[in-house]
């Protein structure tokens, strides 16, 4: 297992995390089903690092179905929206 760290996200027209992203890894892009089957295996971990700390990606069931986000914590320069698109 490998924890991947996430410096850049992509959207779709809506605003949902299509892809996680780092231009420095090997493994980037990785595009959200990849990414779900990896966290939920168990396979790879990823998250984001800003000033306040490590945030984690987690898998969240919606209505629409599964989708990626990072644990609410308060800060927004952690969360995926808000990240540089890639």
């Amino acid at each position: 297992m490998a924890d991947r760290r996430v410096t850049q996200s992509g959207k779709d027209q809506d605003g949902d995390i299509t892809k996680l992203c780092n231009p420095n890894a090997s493994w980037s892009p990785r595009y959200k089903s990849g990414a779900i089957s990896d966290i939920e295996s168990g396979t790879h971990t990823y998250y984001v690092q800003d000033a306040g700390g490590r945030s984690d990606i987690i898998v969240v069931k919606g209505r629409t179905g599964k989708y990626l986000r990072t644990d609410p914590d308060g800060r927004a320069n952690n969360n995926l929206d808000n990240l540089p698109d890639c």
